[in-house]
């Protein structure tokens, strides 16, 4: 019998980027279906159990709504189905509404649910639930609504085809909560109760990033405690996140606009963990968003 094997099933709704996603896994050496049938998954499995082929040793498959309703209903039954010989993670990618109506009004594409009798934005709702059984066991749910396709295809390299070796991958992302909490968030932290450099007309403009901000923020006695607190609750706890064998993790810190105080924590965080994580990531997400001239 042939090594174990990995297999990536790609899902999400219409214009959340499933196609992207697909594409960098072919181009890092995985064998990709899109639009498999659901039901057709174990008897995939069980024919590249004994394949000899080293290209069945990596496979990723994409299942949407384009599947019978019938099939998705039955999502856990068939991953009870498959074989043992190879590793299986669902990476489900989403995006809020109001993103997905603009990019289909932009691209002019028929959604796969619509038709003369229901409209785009019912579509959309009635996908989020015909998915369900996919999205709740999804081990990383990826929110593209602020992401390009580059940084989305950056994404996807650094997390689901990153170094085995490195153990789980952990994402810090630092957000603003008056755009919205992220959706793929796993962790989240509230920094609004620390001082706000925002008030500082010199800081106002620079972010978590800059010197300044930086100085700013290590002044303060309750930014230090903060940050020695949260620090101390994922000593104890990530590791044991990790041994119950989770590839992926989201840790979100949030302030009120995401640009000062979620920035800094995020960095000193990332740089206080990737000793012990290798696959530490950072993310800042509404600096990406404004096109900051922070990498």
């Amino acid at each position: 019998m042939s090594s174990a094997g990995k297999l990536v099933i790609v899902s999400g709704r219409s214009g959340s980027g499933k196609s992207t996603a697909l594409h960098v896994l072919e181009d890092s050496g995985f064998y990709c279906i899109d639009n498999l049938p659901a039901l057709l998954l174990p008897e995939l499995l069980d024919q590249a159990t004994d394949d000899p082929t080293p290209a069945t040793r990596r496979m990723a498959v994409s299942i949407d709504a384009r599947n019978m309703s019938s099939h998705l209903s039955r999502f856990g039954d068939i991953l009870r189905m498959l074989p043992a010989e190879f590793t299986v993670e669902i990476i489900y990618l989403d995006a809020d509404d109001a993103t997905l109506i603009k990019r289909f009004s932009e691209t002019r594409r028929r959604h796969p649910l619509s038709s003369p009798q229901t409209s785009l934005n019912e579509a959309i709702a009635a996908e989020r639930m015909l998915l369900a059984p996919i999205a709740e066991r999804a081990a990383l749910t990826i929110d593209t609504s602020q992401l390009s396709l580059h940084e989305l295809r950056d994404l996807i390299a650094k997390t689901v085809i990153a170094d085995p070796g490195a153990g789980m991958v952990i994402l810090f992302e630092s957000f603003g909560f008056k755009h919205g909490i992220p959706i793929d968030a796993d962790i989240v932290f509230d920094l609004r109760c620390l001082p706000n450099p925002h008030w500082s007309p010199p800081l106002r403009e620079l972010s978590g990033l800059d010197p300044e901000v930086v100085e700013f923020l290590e002044q303060s006695p309750e930014v230090l405690e903060m940050l020695a607190d949260i620090g101390a609750y994922l000593d104890k706890w990530l590791r044991r996140i990790a041994r119950g064998n989770r590839s992926y993790l989201t840790i979100a810190l949030g302030c009120t606009g995401g640009q000062h105080r979620s920035v800094y924590l995020c960095e000193r965080l990332g740089k206080r963990f990737r000793d012990a994580f290798p696959g530490v990531q950072v993310r800042h997400r509404e600096l990406a968003r404004a096109g900051s001239r922070h990498p």
